[in-house]
């Protein structure tokens, strides 16, 4: 399929309903017209709530394969409207299967490179309803994953994304999601991975925290 971006969404924090008690987020998102601006650390127009676990330089801009909309819309029972999982970019053409950390691509005049898996939270099961939702992102590997700003510049809806270069070592945004989760009992793998320079530094610092306490 070509890679495209299908829609550029953004939005700034609200506060919602969860389990009877207020939660601010910024997983909704709403598609944006026009072509839209891209600073290091994400789009004019977006915002996150939780600081910690979402935005800054590693993770700037979310990106969810358009493709696992089907799945999910017959997973859910209903149909999904574009930045269903809170991304900045749906898009098509990138695959957690064959998307790797380090990959640099352009879209617009914007330059990008893959930063680590979107690693699923408590607030797709708000927005969406089943409270196993995040379980079952771990279970297919549909996690989408995040973007870091090589270069600024403006993108849109329609825009082609190019590939530029490949990561170093190859690691697919699929299998690092895997050692996200059971990272801490498989360990093949981690020690590279945590020298990745191209992987956001809060999942190497992770990773070489499950080494530092197997040794110790």
């Amino acid at each position: 399929m070509r890679m495209e971006v299908i829609s550029l969404n953004v939005g700034k924090p609200k506060t919602v309903d969860y389990r009877g008690k207020p939660l601010e987020t910024g997983i909704y998102k709403l598609p944006a017209a026009g072509r839209m601006q891209l600073h290091s650390e994400g789009f004019d127009g977006d915002g996150q709530a939780d600081r910690v676990n979402h935005g800054g330089p590693d993770k700037a801009v979310c990106v969810y394969p358009f493709e696992h909309y089907a799945y999910w819309e017959e997973w859910l029972g209903k149909k999904l409207e574009y930045s269903a999982f809170g991304e900045n970019i749906t898009a098509s053409g990138l695959l957690e299967t064959e998307v790797c950390i380090g990959d640099v691509y352009e879209m617009g005049s914007a330059l990008l490179q893959v930063s680590q898996p979107r690693f699923p939270c408590y607030k797709l099961a708000q927005k969406h309803g089943p409270a196993d939702m995040p379980a079952q992102v771990l279970k297919t590997g549909y996690s989408g994953f995040y973007f870091r700003v090589l270069r600024e510049g403006h993108v849109a809806a329609g825009d082609p994304i190019i590939k530029r270069e490949s990561g170093e070592g190859s690691f697919p945004v699929k299998q690092v999601l895997y050692l996200m989760e059971h990272g801490r009992k498989v360990k093949t793998g981690l020690a590279e991975l945590a020298r990745l320079e191209s992987l956001s530094a809060v999942t190497r610092a992770k990773f070489q925290g499950w080494l530092d306490a197997e040794e110790s």
